[in-house]
């Protein structure tokens, strides 16, 4: 067992012990607190929540508490309903503290990579002159590249570096391989490291504004610039209309939004963005939506003579746009691990960084700073709006749905256009044999990977129906959403992204079913859901892109293009029972992704031994057997800064003289690993497979 640091788990057990007490104290009864008018009601919670995750130990150690209240006001002028709700929540998550040297301030350590490919590297950089008789083979991130024999053991510094990016400012300390939690790099594909350090211990990679949490923030979740500690705050506005028939509804202030009914995934419920460092998928919607600040104005028209029910609503969102929180790296919690690759590309920009397995599997080299990575994170800076009309047609619901909205998923567009090229040495920076500094150095170029984040904007129409079937004693409902322009990364593309228009669907069904062996007096809920997706522009091909007029393109050894799926089917089942008097509750929920071949199960006994306590014990269990469809196009093959990244095969001695198209750039030929793009073709589920987990929830609710 894993001894806990004295000062943290102290603090953890104090605090924990101090909710427990206080919920002890509180009155037995589950009742709301109501005022003798009846104006203001309160209620709330104390929660804590252990998870351990197979071969990592814990994984959230967390207490929480939320407290609610609603007050209204008697009607006044005209209005006939005024109220203010509001939430409030915050949480310590101790695992920061007594894990420190796994998710905390002291995380990860330094690294090596194999590279037995390096002495004929570095013969060809260096015109098959290595100035050392035993060249390293296993080099440090960030090392000084020389003889093993002397100490130095680095990669192989591209020229641009100057000899080095090791130093006190990028040290090989407080590392981990960005991958490393989802495969063993068996592969071949490029190797990258990431830091994982709390942004206010180590700064190398962290993303202003956008993944940059400090310690405290890490730790204290709510508690940050956003105040997200005010979960909830809008005050609701009635106005009665036509004679009391119709009403106006306003609703104003920091709010959740809901516009679909489906679990896991989401088609037209993209009102408000997620934060998926909680528990990546696994939160229920309404604990993962990030509330914001919306008018949310609703003219219930009621009965029509052709609807038997009709409303109408607007929404301005008007609190700075946010996107998803997708976690960062060093994070329990970061969905598709990408986290950690947008933090191990905003340090290869920042300070220059060790990639492994390139220009090819066996070899090493060092990046200089600004010459691949992340520049800059663009945030969204607009307002959105969006419309929906929903109602009920001879028993069946159904709702059309407009936004217009800034991307809460990050594009990755490569359109920097100051990187460095590392193969050109820089002015006042030593130089290999022969080599000479040009006046001008940076530029841009094509199929490089030095990206600008961006959230771009986004217009989804959509639409649902849903119904219930007296025969079939089932409940059954659809959704649909078409959104134009949104933006994938494309290998064909000299920026690596192209826009394309996406079709998202969702069938779904929900029938109470007995099944008297398990249960006789209690039936059981069966909930299923298909979803589908497809990209309407997707572009694929076998052979590359030259640019150069009159230069034939280069077959390519697998698919180049768009990296995600074209088309992807999701399968989701609920399985839930009640026993003693609904205070026993048992609970599956299982989810498929058909292209990833990666499933997930959520496996939950839930019981309340009074109105007051809530005890749950949990399984999260993964799967998978798809890894080989997991590669993708990794962009390395391609002649990203001509002549220097040229296919071997046409140059010397392969094909004498150079083949013209070495001096020209052109796209990938199609060399395949799982990093980075291979993270979006394995999802949410794939890149999560081996974060097996058993959890324990504990809440007193008041």
């Amino acid at each position: 067992m894993q001894s806990l640091h004295p000062r943290f788990s102290a603090l953890h057990l104090k605090t924990l012990t101090g909710a427990l007490l206080l919920a002890l104290g509180l009155p037995t009864a589950h009742a709301e607190f109501t005022s003798r008018d009846g104006s203001l009601t309160a209620r709330g919670f104390v929660e804590t929540n252990i998870f351990t995750r197979k071969d990592e130990g814990l994984t959230k150690s967390e207490v929480i508490g939320q407290l609610e209240f609603s007050k209204a006001w008697r009607p006044r002028s005209f209005f006939s309903e005024v109220s203010l709700t509001g939430v409030f929540r915050a949480r310590y998550d101790a695992v920061f503290d007594i894990k420190d040297k796994k998710w905390g301030k002291n995380a990860g350590g330094s690294l090596s990579y194999e590279a037995p490919g390096n002495p004929a590297l570095f013969a060809f950089i260096n015109q098959g002159n290595p100035p050392f008789p035993d060249a390293p083979t296993n080099p440090v991130y960030a090392g000084m590249f020389g003889p093993e024999s002397l100490g130095a053991n680095g990669a192989i510094p591209l020229p641009a570096t100057g000899g080095t990016i090791g130093g006190p400012n990028n040290p090989n300390d407080g590392l981990r391989f960005a991958a490393g939690d989802v495969y063993g790099y068996q592969d071949g594909g490029i190797i990258l490291a990431t830091p994982v350090r709390p942004c206010d211990v180590d700064n190398r990679g962290c993303l202003k504004d956008y993944m940059d949490k400090d310690l405290d923030e890490l730790r204290f979740r709510e508690f940050n610039d956003r105040l997200d500690f005010i979960r909830e705050l809008y005050l609701d506005m009635a106005i009665p209309m036509a004679q009391g028939r119709q009403e106006l509804a306003i609703r104003l202030g920091r709010q959740q939004v809901v516009w679909g009914r489906t679990d896991l995934f989401r088609v037209l419920d993209v009102v408000n963005p997620l934060d998926f460092s909680i528990q990546n998928l696994y939160t229920e919607f309404e604990d993962q939506r990030i509330p914001q600040g919306i008018l949310n104005v609703e003219w219930r028209l009621g009965t029509t003579k052709i609807f038997e029910d009709l409303n109408l609503q607007a929404l301005w969102k008007f609190e700075e746009a946010r996107p998803h929180n997708l976690g960062q790296g060093g994070e329990p919690y970061a969905i598709l691990g990408a986290g950690n690759l947008f933090r191990a590309l905003g340090n290869c920009w920042q300070t220059g960084c060790t990639v492994g397995n390139f220009p090819a599997t066996g070899t090493v080299v060092d990046f200089p700073a600004g010459s691949i990575g992340i520049r800059d994170v663009n945030l969204p800076n607009r307002d959105d709006i969006g419309a929906r009309l929903e109602g009920v047609f001879k028993g069946v619901g159904f709702s059309l749905n407009v936004l217009y909205y800034s991307s809460q998923f990050p594009s990755l567009r490569g359109v920097v256009d100051n990187a460095v090229n590392p193969f050109i040495c820089q002015e006042g920076l030593p130089c290999f044999p022969g080599q000479v500094p040009p006046p001008n150095p940076v530029g841009f170029y094509p199929y490089n990977i030095a990206f600008d984040v961006e959230f771009p904007r986004l217009l989804m129409y959509g639409g649902s129906v849903d119904w219930y079937s007296e025969w079939a004693k089932t409940s059954f409902r659809i959704e649909t959403s078409y959104t134009k322009d949104e933006e994938f990364a494309n290998t064909l593309r000299e920026e690596l992204f192209s826009e394309s228009d996406v079709f998202r669907w969702v069938f779904g069904f929900d029938r109470p079913t007995f099944i008297p062996f398990l249960n006789r007096t209690r039936a059981f809920l069966i909930s299923a859901q298909i979803f589908g997706q497809h990209l309407l522009d997707y572009e694929s091909a076998m052979m590359n892109v030259v640019q150069a007029p009159g230069q034939s393109a280069l077959p390519t050894l697998a698919p180049v293009g768009i990296q995600d799926w074209e088309d992807n089917i999701f399968l989701t089942l609920l399985f839930q029972g009640n026993y003693l008097n609904d205070r026993l509750t048992p609970q599956l929920l299982t989810a498929y992704d058909t292209e990833a071949k990666a499933g997930v199960a959520g496996i939950s006994l839930e019981y309340k031994p009074s109105n007051n306590w809530v005890w749950r014990a949990a399984f999260n269990l993964k799967w998978s057997d798809g890894a080989d469809e997991w590669k993708a196009d990794d962009n390395r093959t391609a002649n990203v800064f001509p002549p220097f990244t040229c296919n071997p095969a046409l140059l010397p001695p392969s094909t004498v003289p150079p083949d013209a198209r070495c001096f020209a750039s052109y796209s990938s030929v199609g060399l395949q690993g799982f990093e980075p793009l291979g993270r979006f073709r394995a999802g949410p589920i794939g890149t999560a497979h081996n974060e097996d987990e058993f959890q324990i929830t504990l809440r007193y609710q008041f």
